[in-house]
């Protein structure tokens, strides 16, 4: 993300499912970490392309978020493997970009 030019405050916690919770991450959508960008919450490693498409539109989400830790996402090394970025909000989730 420092890459793309986004600054970044970072804040370890023993135990981040209260954070998940309290900005509404749904648990399918769990990762490792969980973030907050201009009234949004990122959760995974979230494309820095899908965060400044996100920036960009303002779409009325709670936020994005890539489940698990998927080989060849942004972080993550391994043989790249097919993976979508998701908006979710209280009504649910929808595919916001697929990689």
């Amino acid at each position: 993300m420092r890459e793309s030019g986004f600054r970044l405050e970072t804040n370890p916690v023993a135990d981040v499912t209260p954070l998940k919770r309290k900005y509404g991450v749904p648990e399918a959508a769990y990762s490792c970490h969980t973030a907050t960008i201009a009234g949004y919450v990122l959760e995974g490693h979230v494309p820095a392309a899908d965060v400044k498409r996100l920036l960009r539109e303002r779409p009325k989400v709670t936020g994005l978020a890539v489940a698990g830790m998927v080989p060849g996402s942004p972080g993550m090394t391994g043989a790249p493997q097919p993976y979508a970025t998701i908006a979710f909000d209280d009504r649910g989730t929808r595919v916001f970009e697929r990689h």
